[in-house]
């Protein structure tokens, strides 16, 4: 509980944000903001003295030096083991919005892995596969939307995903792609014609050479 034991150091001693920050892992500006009450609101602050993380002593060894870093206390008991978080959840009202997602990721970075769209939008390697290979169910009628605008994910984890994919399949990276038709919604259709309406377009006029060809006409005759 990385959260609940910044509030108490920053509630209980006199270490700074970086010093913080180190300790529990989390960005030096999330600590400035947890010091300012923008994101530690019904957070209880978690003692680390008291459950084995740290000592009285470290705790003033750090403070008495900015520079210092603090270090975990020895314990023979065994630490948890993390689990993964596994493939994100997606809500089952925009569930049927992940294949286009996955067109459009397949077709905007097809540097990034069949793992890294599971993990963005919660999908399987089956389904990607079958877009891929157009063997969808409604592949005719899928259109690339961005997941991001769909809600599907945050623009920082997708910037992330793709940084990585990027650095390990940079020969995958495509530069120049053709923008996206507009969802139908956003779409401006002509306005149709009504009877008597007046065509705005210049019809043909006849030129002043014709008018003269004309009159020699009359005159010979």
């Amino acid at each position: 509980m990385p959260k609940a034991t910044a509030v108490w150091l920053i509630d209980n001693t006199g270490l700074s944000f970086r010093q913080i920050a180190a300790f529990t892992e989390l960005h030096e500006l999330e600590i400035q903001a947890i010091a300012d009450g923008d994101v530690n609101q019904g957070i209880v602050g978690l003692d680390p003295v008291a459950n084995g993380q740290l000592t009285k002593d470290e705790i003033a060894r750090c403070e008495a030096d900015p520079r210092a870093l603090l270090k975990m206390a020895k314990s023979d008991l065994p630490r948890p083991r993390a689990h993964g978080k596994g493939a994100r959840y997606t809500p089952v009202s925009k569930r049927q919005d992940r294949p286009n997602a996955i067109a459009w990721l397949l077709k905007h970075h097809p540097e990034l892995s069949d793992a890294q769209i599971c993990k963005l939008i919660g999908t399987t390697k089956d389904t990607i596969g079958k877009i891929r290979d157009r063997t969808h169910w409604n592949s005719a009628n899928l259109t690339p939307r961005n997941p991001v605008t769909m809600g599907l994910c945050i623009e920082l984890d997708l910037e992330k995903q793709v940084v990585i994919a990027r650095s390990k399949n940079p020969e995958k990276v495509v530069r120049n792609v053709e923008p996206d038709p507009l969802p139908e919604e956003l779409q401006i259709n002509p306005e149709p014609d009504y009877p008597g309406k007046k065509d705005d377009r210049k019809k043909d006029e006849p030129k002043t050479s014709d008018y003269m060809e004309a009159a020699e006409n009359l005159f010979r005759s």
